[in-house]
């Protein structure tokens, strides 16, 4: 036919390639996988005709180290929206496909966005996240839809697809990484050992200084109330960053580099006088047992060096970060910081007085009492500020901007190394030089040369990103495996023998493809249910559906009454304690929160019936409202 998809026509058929340009699909994520997939998209004539389309999202922006690896981008694009890029370029790949680009998140929080109405409109949705509490959600939300969905990932040399087809194939099933590392907090705080322990910490204080006191702030600047609905120690925590951050707040770029001195001063000299104070150097914590063995390092004090390069990496990084988030401008000239440093003058060392340290989780767990009183007190100044902001003329609220910590951000990077590797100093530990690691230098060997090259990521990366190098001969495997689904899909195969879940393992040259499992099932009522099946709702035209009505339709399926009806962690009804004209008002404006009447919309439910347990599997009940 002169066709481009002439080879393909010969092996499926010319009505089935018109079929493949009708499929509206949903693309999540434009990353390495996501590339690859719209590149194989586009080329099979996805979404190239009428009615067809394609809709990407991806959050990020295209970084320098993207390049190697997602090959949709080029130099040019740095800094650009990936899904933008990334739909730009399959419309030079073919100018037929239909593809819409976002910059949306898909989570809870955009639901109004990425509803029912908007996923019942799909023929299929292709997962290309590296996260696995998103991948988890968007599970949940195709279930729901009963829109099939292929989950692609890869993690160096390994990677998997999974069809999940509605009725035919098992759920994803919950999110959980058995090999993330976890370290028990007062190790963190006091007692580290391995430069991991570090690393982690100093990910932990960019969380803390950069990201979630800019939240706090914003979140109290706009509802003052919301201190109120939060557990006591929550609120105390909050309240404690928002005054801390109103205390701090910058004028100009040589406030910042003052903050990040005091806030070194702090961290790598008074807060370890501080725990030699309470364990000296031969503290012993049973007669004859020196407190300061095994695993346990006895630290130093650091003293701040201007010429020390890590001092001034710090200070530089800090710096820069926290002008960031008060919108200060800031520099990147250490010799006119090294001039400001010099005019900083800090207090000598002061003990607190009656400042305990935990030294195992049980006391730190133990010790959760709130100073109620210094919470109301706290509560009280933080409402005097905000109001004398509010009556400043000229004056705007000073919302900061919270910094989500990148991977790929250098600056990100430059801060967590150095307070990393200063903290390790404390301790006596090996630092984790990421220059020298990514040059090969002498704690890490050379990377061999050719085209399966495993790349050398800097430590401080892979540590604190939980980054596995990638290797985009498996992205481009799993991309290849995945479409293989979606021809499948795009066909309309009701025969679960025809679909396969594969398993790449590149290292060992093998590939594993096996038939999807069936869908699980459970006993709950008077019957056997799949994991797929739900009980539904539908209000009549222009009616509310009220909440006895769910409750009699809930006893009349399972014949027994239910005690507890839940939508997410919001609590509708609870026999033991509710009336249902309350349980009813809950309802009405949680049906309000979904979005105007008119549009289409769905609430799904969990309950628990008498006699089950509040764990019990139970098939949700989706109520379709007006």
């Amino acid at each position: 036919r002169g066709s481009r998809y002439d080879g393909q026509i010969a092996v499926f058929g010319a009505d089935f390639q018109e079929r493949l340009g009708r499929q509206k699909y949903f693309v999540v994520g434009a990353g390495a996988i996501g590339c690859e997939l719209l590149k194989n998209l586009a080329m099979m004539g996805l979404a190239a005709g009428p009615g067809g389309a394609i809709t990407v999202t991806d959050m990020d922006t295209v970084a320098r180290s993207n390049l190697h690896r997602q090959f949709l981008f080029r130099p040019a694009d740095i800094s650009k929206p990936k899904a933008e890029v990334a739909a730009a370029a399959v419309r030079l790949l073919n100018p037929n496909t239909r593809v819409t680009a976002h910059r949306n998140e898909v989570g809870p929080a955009t639901e109004l966005l990425y509803g029912a109405h908007f996923f019942k409109q799909l023929d299929g949705v292709a997962s290309a996240l590296d996260s696995l509490e998103a991948r988890a959600y968007l599970e949940s939300r195709c279930r729901r839809s009963l829109r099939p969905l292929v989950d692609s990932g890869t993690e160096g040399a390994r990677g998997n697809v999974l069809p999940m087809v509605p009725h035919m194939t098992r759920l994803l099933g919950p999110a959980s990484d058995p090999g993330e590392p976890t370290f028990p907090p007062c190790t963190l705080r006091h007692f580290p050992w391995a430069v991991e322990h570090t690393l982690q910490w100093a990910r932990d204080e960019f969380e803390g200084l950069f990201r979630l006191a800019a939240e706090s702030v914003n979140r109290f600047l706009a509802d003052p109330a919301c201190l109120e609905r939060l557990e006591a120690a929550e609120a105390l925590e909050v309240a404690q960053r928002v005054r801390r951050s109103c205390r701090e707040r910058p004028r100009h770029w040589q406030d910042c580099v003052r903050w990040a001195r005091r806030r070194w001063q702090s961290c790598y000299h008074d807060a370890i006088s501080q725990l030699r104070l309470a364990f000296p150097p031969e503290h012993e914590s049973s007669p004859g047992v020196a407190f300061w063995s095994g695993n346990r390092r006895c630290p130093h004090e650091l003293s701040f060096d201007p010429e020390d390069d890590t001092h001034m990496a710090y200070i530089m990084a800090a710096a820069r970060l926290f002008a960031q988030t008060h919108k200060v401008v800031a520099q990147d000239d250490r010799a006119a910081a090294r001039e400001t440093l010099r005019d900083v003058v800090l207090p000598p060392f002061t003990p607190q007085e009656g400042l305990r340290v935990d030294i195992d989780e049980e006391e730190e767990e133990a010790r959760e009492a709130v100073d109620r009183g210094q919470l109301a007190e706290l509560t009280q100044e933080l409402a005097r500020w905000r109001q004398e902001l509010l009556e400043a003329e000229g004056t705007p609220l000073p919302i900061m901007e919270p910094i989500h910590f990148e991977k790929d951000d250098n600056l990100h990077i430059d801060f967590i190394t150095a307070a990393s590797n200063l903290r390790a100093e404390n301790y006596g530990i090996p630092g984790a030089d990421w220059l020298t690691v990514r040059r090969g230098g002498r704690r890490a060997a050379r990377p061999r040369a050719g085209p399966l090259a495993m790349p050398v990521l800097p430590q401080s990366k892979r540590v604190v990103g939980r980054i596995v190098p990638a290797i985009v001969t498996t992205t481009m495997a799993v991309a290849g495996l995945a479409c293989l689904e979606i021809y499948k899909l795009a066909w309309g195969c009701r025969d679960l023998s025809c679909y396969r879940k594969s398993n790449l393992y590149l290292s060992s040259s093998l590939l594993l493809r096996t038939r999807p499992s069936p869908p699980s099932t459970f006993w709950y009522g008077r019957k056997e249910w799949s994991c797929w099946d739900r009980l539904e709702v539908r209000a009549a035209d222009g009616q509310e559906v009220t909440v006895q009505e769910l409750l009699e339709r809930l006893e009349r399926e399972h014949g027994r009454a239910v005690t507890l009806l839940l939508h997410g962690y919001t609590v509708l009804y609870d026999g033991a304690k509710d009336e249902g004209a309350r349980a009813q008002q809950r309802a009405r404006r949680l049906s309000e929160s979904l979005g105007a009447a008119g549009e289409p919309r769905e609430l799904e439910l969990q309950y628990v019936c008498e006699g089950e347990e509040d764990g019990a599997d139970c098939p949700p009940l989706l109520c379709y409202l007006p």
